[in-house]
């Protein structure tokens, strides 16, 4: 699948193209060339996005911890790509970037980053969040920071299902560092 050409696009697509473009990233990213099949679901999603990515409370370095948890969670080869690149120049550890490639526990540097890292892990393989560790996030990003957080999760959830549903973004000869997955079918 690939951006349908702007001489082709519907007024309609061709608006919400043209939103992201005006918009902080400057550019129709990745997982809308699916989304304009629905164009009012691709405005939302990539004002959504911006909002998640650039406006949160939460600093790039965590924002993108968080995003690699999923990337890796999804093995979302795209997501990973470029997000890898966008949290280490935000300061992120690479060792911590190869151990979440890995799916080997990090030692991470602050309790943001500890706090971060569990409530991600712990949403993702139980579905909950115990009492405790709420508690504990509350305490470390305050309740609009584990809001921004599980908005973070749950829209790079849906930025991973879209580029691994359609197969976008991911360049000719691309290596991934994440490895394929049963079922996966890594470009090579």
């Amino acid at each position: 699948m690939e951006l349908t050409p702007e001489g082709q696009r519907t007024p309609e697509e061709a608006r919400a193209c043209a939103e992201a473009v005006a918009g902080i990233r400057g550019r129709v990213p990745a997982p809308m060339i699916a989304w304009l099949k629905n164009p009012e679901l691709a405005s939302r999603a990539q004002k959504l996005g911006e909002l998640l990515r650039y406006q949160t409370s939460l600093e790039p370095r965590y924002s993108e911890l968080a995003i690699l948890i999923m990337a890796r969670h999804w093995t979302a080869h795209y997501e990973w790509f470029a997000h890898k690149r966008i949290g280490l120049e935000a300061g992120m550890d690479p060792a911590v970037v190869a151990d979440i490639a890995a799916r080997r526990t990090p030692t991470l540097r602050d309790d943001k980053e500890q706090v971060i890292y569990d409530v991600s892990t712990t949403l993702l393989a139980t579905r909950r969040v115990p009492r405790p560790l709420y508690d504990r996030a509350v305490s470390v990003l305050g309740e609009k920071g584990l809001v921004e957080l599980i908005g973070v999760l749950g829209y790079y959830s849906f930025v991973s299902m879209t580029l691994n549903t359609f197969e976008l973004g991911l360049p000719e000869n691309f290596q991934t560092d994440l490895g394929a997955e049963p079922g996966d079918e890594v470009p090579v």
